[in-house]
């Protein structure tokens, strides 16, 4: 990942804030439960539509098209106590469907009209049938994606579940999603990604211009506001981030895998850098990270530019088997790439995807040389002793080897 993107800032239509202050505007917006901001940009023009979203991914350009605003919904965290929750499901599963139905039935959600639960697991699909049975929303879509990475099979058939979703939300506003307003949406997202993929290059070579607990809020911040408003925010960062801020320390440089669906707390991502690590990639947020590149914006057929996008570009990803790009080889890549010194995997406890897939990537590192650990954690943990010694040990003992070489 040595190739730089080159952007160019616009300052004429926005004030500079300071980066302290954008990073706190990000943290209050990426953890309102109330999904405050949303709702305002509902508020503010009559027939506007609202349509949340879950982990893992979601093409967002299709709502942005359509005239309605995605909204990242990502659970409660450690900053919602779970009472009613726990009704609606058994002991030995993860946390994230509790918080979730927790700040349903608090009523903060009732802003929004629709709801995608896109296809990653049994507890999503289980997920939106409470939704459905509880008549939440306007509509409540599953949407499959495609394991068949032929064009002619598994694309067709994700054009086929975004036109679904699109007809759902023509069904509330009567607006058309035209070849023009994708292309434009295409378009933002696209600014979206290299802006964000900007952060991560200059955190590639200089981490400590940014922490990654910083950076985490500033991405997940663009889960629950439009993409324009988020894209200014990130051209702000991106312009404070080219300045030689901050202090180098003796850390080693990790990738983060298998935190893409229940999301750690924000003390937990933070104990990991205190601990001795610079996280330099993740798979935290991993649906603003999906899609590698560019989508093409200049097309007669944008849903099939994004479908292709998916079958071409995406991510290695728990969710995605393709028999023909091991997603070990994938995220070996990235370790390479990046110039990481190891890989923590840290998955959310009972998170089947995420932990079956362990053992495939810990035998494949075996075999490369490249130094792991692993824990599980809760989206709702608030001790990190344990975890935080863990991984300060294995930061000491990477230190202690460094001239012993890593190869991939």
């Amino acid at each position: 990942m040595k190739s730089r993107i080159v952007l160019v800032f616009e300052y004429d239509y926005w004030i500079m804030k300071d980066l302290i202050e954008l990073i706190d505007d990000c943290k209050h917006l990426a953890f309102d439960l109330h999904f405050t901001r949303a709702k305002k940009w509902k508020d503010a023009k009559e027939g506007r539509v609202l349509v949340g979203y879950m982990p893992i991914y979601f093409p967002r350009e299709i709502i942005h098209a359509a005239g309605a605003m995605p909204v990242g919904i990502f659970g409660g965290g450690d900053r919602k106590q779970i009472i009613k929750g726990d009704a609606y499901y058994q002991s030995y599963i993860c946390h994230i469907p509790r918080s979730i139905i927790e700040i349903v039935l608090d009523k903060h959600l009732d802003h929004v009209d629709g709801f995608i639960f896109p296809s990653s697991c049994d507890v999503i699909r289980n997920l939106s049938g409470i939704f459905k049975q509880q008549k939440i929303g306007k509509f409540v879509k599953y949407m499959d994606f495609p394991q068949n990475f032929l064009p002619e099979i598994g694309g067709v058939f994700y054009q086929q579940e975004m036109e679904h979703v699109l007809k759902y939300i023509k069904e509330i506003n009567g607006k058309e999603a035209t070849v023009e307003k994708l292309n434009h949406s295409i378009d933002l997202y696209n600014k979206n990604r290299q802006l964000i993929e900007f952060i991560y290059n200059v955190r590639q070579d200089y981490p400590w211009r940014l922490s990654i607990e910083d950076v985490y809020c500033i991405v997940r911040a663009g889960t629950v506001i439009p993409v324009e408003e988020h894209n200014t925010i990130l051209e702000q960062i991106c312009h404070h981030i080219k300045e030689d801020i901050g202090t180098p320390q003796d850390k080693i440089k990790v990738v983060v895998s298998g935190a893409f669906c229940e999301q750690p707390a924000l003390g937990l991502i933070r104990a990991i850098e205190e601990a001795g690590c610079y996280v330099v990639d993740d798979d935290f947020l991993l649906g603003s990270r999906m899609i590698l590149g560019d989508i093409d914006a200049t097309t007669n057929e944008p849903l099939e530019a994004i479908a292709l996008s998916y079958i071409n570009q995406s991510q290695y990803s728990s969710s995605i088997y393709d028999v023909h790009n091991p997603k070990e080889n994938r995220l070996a890549r990235i370790v390479e790439n990046r110039g990481a010194d190891g890989v923590i995997f840290a998955s959310a406890s009972f998170c089947d995807p995420s932990l079956l897939d362990a053992p495939i990537f810990q035998n494949a590192f075996n075999k490369m040389g490249i130094r792991y650990i692993a824990f599980q954690y809760s989206e709702n943990i608030n001790q990190y002793k344990v975890i935080k010694e863990q991984v300060g040990t294995f930061s000491d003992s990477i230190k202690l080897w460094e001239d012993e070489p890593v190869t991939t």
